[in-house]
């Protein structure tokens, strides 16, 4: 009885895990493939996420599948359209409430109608901002650095455009040649027959200075990092964030942030566009780098 009693127990213990495990094959709430999934993480998410800048080109341009395969000229789906339009519409933040849906179609519509337009990786027009903690006087403080690829010898190089840091930012505000915070200063357009004795008081006033420059000057914020880093009062501690901003694509901006999160709509995608009237470009890269 007792041995009867085992079999019958081992015999319904199979049954049980037998069942179970059907279940996880069949169920409609509950598959294999995402118990699965929450242990190693969804492979389609794997697939839609954009996980680099590059990949980001290819997809913008319809020359990389949903899956990371590389369509070549010649192939099918090579700058498809229709295939197109469906990656164009996947690489925008589309979590982003801000976004309007109106403006993102018709971004659509002017790159993929019959004057397509392509991103170059090497085509210029775009460029990274990067936020930045230095240690500065014995503090951390935040720095934010602009880059461009420039064409070097053999391939391409980043390199250093601009740069913001506050405190440089405040020794220089509201100075110019056309602001001042006092009365208008002017060196005397006879002052060279007096061998510029001007100068003097030019250089007593310390808060008046900008106004002496030329018609446009702004300060050099990265020359005065530069000076600042040769002197040993900064050094770098780490980079906090990245992002890109286009401005290749005729008419439009639009900047490139990256998501990590666990919808499919992660990774390198477009987080702010906006269309640029002509002769307004200007404008918004001022606005960007702050001048």
């Amino acid at each position: 009885m007792q041995i009867n009693a085992f079999l019958l127990a081992k015999q319904l213990l199979i049954g049980i895990m037998l069942f179970g495990l059907s279940y996880l094959l069949v169920s409609p709430t509950y598959t294999y493939a995402q118990s699965l999934g929450d242990y190693l993480g969804d492979e389609s998410v794997l697939y839609a996420e954009t996980k680099q800048v590059n990949q980001f080109f290819r997809r913008f341009n319809c020359e990389e599948s949903g899956k990371g395969k590389r369509f070549y000229p010649g192939d099918e789906f090579y700058r498809n359209p229709q295939m197109r339009e469906k990656y164009l519409s996947a690489i925008f933040d589309n979590e982003n409430s801000k976004l309007d849906p109106v403006l993102k179609e018709k971004f659509i519509k002017s790159v993929n109608g019959n004057n397509a337009q392509f991103l170059d990786f090497h085509g210029g027009e775009w460029f990274a901002e990067v936020k930045t903690t230095f240690n500065y006087k014995g503090r951390k403080e935040p720095i934010t650095l602009f880059l461009k690829l420039e064409e070097a010898k053999v391939g391409s190089k980043w390199v250093f455009t601009h740069a913001l840091f506050k405190p440089f930012q405040e020794v220089f505000a509201d100075e110019g040649p056309d602001t001042g915070k006092n009365k208008p200063a002017f060196i005397h357009p006879l002052s060279h027959e007096l061998d510029f004795m001007e100068l003097i008081k030019v250089f007593r006033n310390s808060e008046n200075l900008g106004q002496y420059a030329k018609a446009g000057y702004s300060p050099d914020y990265l020359t005065l990092l530069y000076y600042e880093i040769k002197r040993g009062n900064l050094s770098f501690n780490t980079v906090n964030s990245v992002k890109f901003h286009f401005f290749q694509v005729e008419g439009w901006y639009f900047e490139l942030q990256e998501f990590q999160r666990k919808s499919p709509n992660r990774g390198w995608l477009i987080s702010q566009l906006v269309e640029i009237p002509k002769g307004q470009k200007e404008l918004l890269l001022q606005y960007i780098y702050q001048k």
